[in-house]
């Protein structure tokens, strides 16, 4: 491949192997860089040639240990296939390399006025074969769903003698080639081959857009008001919500020109110009009858922007990790525990009420926030990760919230995937529907995708 494509060093093959929550891998032998599909196949089938694991990697976002090396190989980073190859308005869809962005992504996109709606917190340095391998989701999650939504078609590099690529999916919305083996890489987290470039629907931006942040002093008020929300016709794409706590060590660094103080509800609702008034004054006072006692409110992606009703939530992972650096110090490596339940929208009060009283029984502060309008939550807790007992308590905590979204009759993962941190809880779920039967059906079409077993290897499964 030649040498500028491939780092041996130490120093810098280590930044390969943590995730953001704090988790870390093993040392790797290498980190390839491929820069076109020809590389792509080259490293398959060289590493299937010499037994190499292999550990694809986008931007290293993910916070389930999706990504981090378990044992020596080599990184395979999608970074420098960065493309946008193909906008294609009138069929509706865009064709990427695996490294694009997503916010360069959208940025190209809008100069059509049109736009690839999942966004996940991390939008701006995740990548779109991250996104697809994690089957990620994001604040529009209310109305535009997740990845399996959204992508039509894959090219697939498997490790085989030959590296071969496959052609997966389609690029049309409808497509019945036998199974639909293009989506089923969604959520795969790299065990099954290495998306070489996506075939994804994009849909026009909307009309208008009005957006009201609101805090509330009563955590059960804002949940009040979601299910009103729900129950009426506005139809928001975006509903979020962190409480209190979080929202304090969120907004800490943050210049805003609002006290951000209570727990936040940000709602995001598409409509026209002759509307966006209407629709805005009928939030306004929906918020304001139960409880909301700051409201700001927003014409617009750019007023939006301008007034920075985003920056809290986006602030998310940062006021977790936060408190954890201030509670902790320097007295341990930290870790913060991010939890990735749903439930059905109908069921996040009773969620939240369990979550909170799970965090009594255990002693921990715990932080709560998520996309609300999907039945999404983030719960959290952040510890000292060199303390074995702490640990094992936030391993008992981090199960029995699990738990609680099955017994809600939800799941135990939404976007974040399974990685290491939730192979028991994918088997806990299987045996909870009586689907244990699932699990190994799932092994047999890792060993027909990847019969070595060298893609990202003790993961998921």
């Amino acid at each position: 491949m030649g040498k500028a494509k491939v780092i041996d060093d130490p120093a810098i093959a280590i930044l390969y192997t943590r995730e953001p929550s704090g988790i870390r891998g093993s040392h790797v032998k290498a980190v390839v860089f491929p820069e076109e599909e020809k590389d792509v196949s080259l490293i398959l089938k060289t590493a299937y040639k010499y037994n190499v694991p292999i550990y694809p990697q986008g931007s290293s976002t993910s916070l389930s240990g999706n990504s981090v090396p378990l044992e020596p190989g080599i990184v395979v980073s999608m970074e420098r296939m960065n493309r946008v190859l193909e906008i294609n308005i009138v069929d509706n869809y865009v064709v990427v390399e695996p490294g694009v962005r997503m916010e360069d992504l959208n940025a190209e996109l809008a100069k059509y006025r049109y736009m690839f709606p999942v966004d996940p917190a991390s939008s701006s340095v995740a990548t779109i074969g991250g996104a697809i391998n994690n089957g990620a989701g994001g604040l529009r999650g209310a109305k535009y769903g997740t990845m399996r939504d959204w992508l039509l078609a894959v090219r697939l590099g498997i490790a085989d003698e030959e590296g071969s690529i496959l052609n997966l999916g389609c690029y049309t919305v409808k497509c019945r080639s036998g199974y639909d083996l293009a989506r089923l890489i969604v959520g795969s987290e790299g065990t099954l081959g290495i998306v070489t470039r996506a075939v994804l629907r994009i849909t026009p931006l909307p009309e208008d857009t009005v957006y009201a942040l609101s805090f509330f002093d009563s955590l059960e008020d804002l949940m009040e008001a979601f299910i009103e929300i729900r129950r009426s016709r506005l139809n928001p794409f975006m509903l979020e919500f962190m409480d209190s706590a979080t929202v304090d060590y969120a907004s800490k660094s943050l210049d805003l020109p609002y006290e951000p103080k209570g727990n936040l509800f940000l709602v995001g609702i598409e409509t026209s110009p002759e509307s966006n008034q209407r629709i805005l004054d009928t939030l306004t006072s929906l918020l304001e009858s139960h409880g909301a006692h700051t409201i700001i409110t927003a014409h617009g992606d750019k007023e939006a922007h301008d007034k920075k009703l985003f920056a809290v939530r986006k602030n998310l992972f940062t006021g977790q990790a936060r408190y954890t650096l201030e509670k902790e110090g320097s007295s341990g490596r930290i870790m913060v525990m991010i939890e990735d339940i749903v439930v059905p929208p109908s069921k996040v009060p009773e969620a939240v009420t369990l979550i909170r009283g799970l965090g009594e029984k255990y002693g921990f502060t715990v932080f709560i926030g998520g996309h609300i309008g999907d039945g999404n939550l983030h719960p959290a807790v952040g510890f000292n990760a060199e303390d074995e007992e702490e640990r094992k308590r936030v391993e008992q905590w981090f199960h029995e919230v699990m738990e609680i979204a099955l017994k809600l009759g939800g799941s135990i993962s939404a976007e974040h995937g399974i990685g290491l941190l939730k192979k028991q809880g994918l088997r806990m779920e299987l045996e909870y529907k009586n689907s244990l039967k699932a699990l190994q059906l799932m092994k047999e079409i890792k060993k027909a995708f990847d019969p070595k077993g060298l893609l990202n290897p003790g993961k998921v499964l």
